[in-house]
């Protein structure tokens, strides 16, 4: 992960690559002693996201990169994000082993100091994330470091807060990204044990499959069938320095891989599957950043791993299972698993830790990318505030949510006609989405703020934003989740 540090505007060190971001109709400012060529500075009309490069005539700095804003009263967080993934990336590609990143004046945007160094330090680490980890002879990257000159303690704060966020996303994308046979149930069971044992403020609980079965968790167990992974739920505590002003649990679906059991998917894109436990993911580099972190809130993370493939002994459509809340359901579609999944976890949630809220993360349905695309998470909010604070949260981290519809017709279609449920709802009722979330609904009690954030596009497949995109994990939700902590309290 690059590495992001600070120093004084007015202490400029030599350095291969000095970055200055510029904003459109203004003049590019360059540092004392800084030489360009004339027609460097000439005419650079500060577009968003355009660049100019060039040696350096003398000075400090080797190379020069101008970097466009856009114009000034239009400059937002996501601006600042992209500008920044846009000088680690142009780093890399200028093959410089370190960059300098003039921040000056970049406090000064109706976002706030704090903020701004928050998007400048998730955009650069960010936006030089690039999996590597497999490959035989994996290429290092050239770039591994940046410094990021201001004098405002603000955006020095900022960019601390941004490099401990940045890192829990850039390991939620590690995870997703790894394929199903190297990132099993227990391999994430395992991982989420070394993240409590390497901090003093978690701790991490495995359940495996003999102790769900003594908590009634029939619906998760029956995902995992027909798979010789045993399943695993992982349970890990975060608790505050002080008295805790409250009690969240973070739940979070962790198919490593999704066959579709006997309903099974086709083969062209299957191999996406591996992206089916992007949920957990999410919930898991969240308590990656929470360790460095100090909330005064207890969290708990719940993460359902399983795995869903094909045997003699995989659910059979129209079996019916019995849920640790009591309720039977009807299995009528084998691929619609992952609600089942979270259906056990929420109610061990609501049992167990009995938290004031609820938030669930799922890749649920593929209907969410029919109705929102890949840019926007699908929510389902219990309450008017929860809706409010997810939403200003996702514009903030540049991870927007779109509030769903859950009516009651989606609830009354989910019964079943054998079983009190069924897990897929007829054809003819229509949004699946809101179907998949009305499944989940009755194993909240009424009693608890719940959201469930449906994040089927957004995890993988996303439209390239400098610092996100393309055909690998997003590590969607992270960031989302502790923006959400850190507004709430």
């Amino acid at each position: 992960m690059m590495k992001i540090s600070t120093t004084s505007s007015a202490r400029l060190a030599k350095t291969p690559l000095l970055i200055i971001p510029v904003c459109a109709g203004d003049k590019p400012v360059l540092p004392t002693g800084v030489k360009t060529p004339a027609a460097f500075t000439a005419k650079f009309d500060g577009k968003a996201r355009s660049t100019r490069v060039t040696f350096a005539l003398g000075g400090p700095a080797n190379q020069v990169l101008l970097i466009g804003l856009g114009d000034r009263n239009g400059v937002d967080l996501e601006g600042l994000r992209r500008c920044a993934a846009i000088a680690s990336r142009q780093a890399e590609a200028l093959g410089v082993d370190k960059a300098t990143f003039s921040a000056e004046g970049l406090e000064d945007f109706d976002c706030g100091a704090n903020a701004a160094g928050v998007a400048i330090s998730e955009g650069a680490i960010l936006g030089a994330y690039t999996f590597r980890q497999l490959k035989s002879k994996p290429v290092a990257a050239k770039c591994k470091a940046m410094v990021v000159c201001s004098d405002d303690g603000g955006l020095k704060k900022g960019l601390a807060q941004g490099r401990i966020t940045a890192g829990g996303c850039a390991y939620a994308r590690d995870l997703q990204n790894l394929p199903g046979n190297k990132l099993t149930p227990s391999e994430f069971a395992k991982r989420a044990r070394k993240i409590a044992k390497d901090s003093t403020r978690l701790t991490c609980k495995v359940l495996d499959e003999s102790a769900m079965a003594k908590l009634g968790m029939g619906l998760l167990l029956s995902v995992s069938q027909g798979s010789t992974q045993p399943a695993k739920m992982v349970h890990l505590t975060y608790k505050p320095k002080g008295r805790s002003k409250g009690r969240i649990a973070l739940v979070g679906k962790g198919l490593t891989f999704d066959a579709g059991g006997l309903s099974i998917k086709p083969s062209s894109g299957m191999d996406e599957m591996r992206f089916d436990m992007s949920g957990g993911a999410a919930v898991l580099g969240a308590f990656h950043s929470l360790a460095h972190m100090d909330l005064p809130y207890e969290v708990h993370g719940i993460l359902g791993c399983s795995e869903n493939t094909i045997d003699g002994a995989a659910t059979k459509p129209g079996d019916i299972f019995t849920a640790m809340n009591g309720l039977t359901v009807e299995v009528n579609n084998t691929d619609a698993e992952g609600r089942l999944v979270l259906a056990d976890c929420l109610t061990y949630a609501a049992r167990k830790v009995r938290p004031d809220t609820i938030l669930d993360l799922a890749t649920l349905t593929g209907a969410v990318i029919v109705g929102v695309g890949h840019e926007l998470t699908g929510i389902f909010p219990s309450s008017e505030t929860l809706r409010d604070e997810l939403v200003a949260s996702g514009l903030r981290v540049g991870e927007q949510c779109w509030p769903l519809p859950l009516l009651d017709v989606h609830k009354d279609g989910m019964k079943g006609k054998s079983g009190d449920l069924s897990n897929i709802g007829p054809p003819s009722l229509g949004a699946g989405s809101s179907q998949g979330a009305a499944f989940l609904s009755s194993f909240v009690p009424d009693s608890i703020d719940w959201c469930h954030l449906d994040i089927a596009g957004s995890a993988w497949n996303t439209a390239q934003r400098d610092w996100v995109g393309g055909a690998t994990g997003s590590g969607v939700g992270v960031r989302l989740i502790l923006d959400y902590l850190q507004t709430r309290a």
